[in-house]
């Protein structure tokens, strides 16, 4: 009985660590949307006239960039209560 005991925690402790692995993208995510937005600076401080048009691009951007944080949290947490 002890054994069955131990590799249901052991099965816990690999499932805590899968959820951690998969949470690594966020970080990539979050070095895009300061991409987004850091360029839209770069862009608008050199054509201010085009600041709408550059605005709506980098809505359209952090909307994707965003979408895949969201994706990734989804699996965490699909892994860690399924």
């Amino acid at each position: 009985m002890e054994s069955v005991s131990n590799m249901t925690e052991i099965m816990t402790g690999l499932k805590y660590i899968a959820v951690g692995i998969a949470m690594i993208p966020l970080g990539a995510v979050g070095a895009g949307i300061a991409n987004v937005f850091s360029t839209l600076i770069q862009e608008v401080s050199r054509n201010p006239g085009a600041k709408t048009t550059l605005f709506t691009y980098a809505l359209i951007g952090f909307a994707l960039t965003e979408a895949t944080a969201l994706y990734v949290l989804v699996v965490a947490f699909i892994m860690l209560f399924a």
